[in-house]
């Protein structure tokens, strides 16, 4: 997952059941949404627990831990967020049986 050089490299079809994973060309830009979410979920999580434990630190520690959560979670995020879109628009349902 960390491999910077194939962060971006996904399957096309799923190993178990065939199923193509990109329904339409452009499919995954919605995704972005999600990854939006997901990141405006980190940078209020690092504001809360900077507020809280650190008792409100100078602007740039705030800005230093959201860019380092942010560059460490990335793959995490990225990967994620086209599950999650793939699995609320793409019609894809978990069947336990084909695994």
């Amino acid at each position: 997952m960390y491999n910077i050089k194939r962060v971006n490299d996904m399957y096309t079809n799923c190993e178990n059941c065939g199923l193509r994973f990109e329904i339409e060309p452009g499919f995954f830009f919605g995704a972005m949404f999600v990854s939006y979410a997901f990141s405006v979920g980190v940078f209020l999580m690092n504001f809360v627990v900077l507020t809280v434990f650190f008792n409100s630190p100078d602007i740039w520690v705030y800005i230093v831990s959201v860019l380092i959560t942010s560059l460490l979670l990335y793959p995490v995020i990225f990967r994620y967020s086209r599950i999650i879109f793939l699995y609320l628009f793409g019609g894809v349902k978990f069947d336990r049986s084909k695994s």
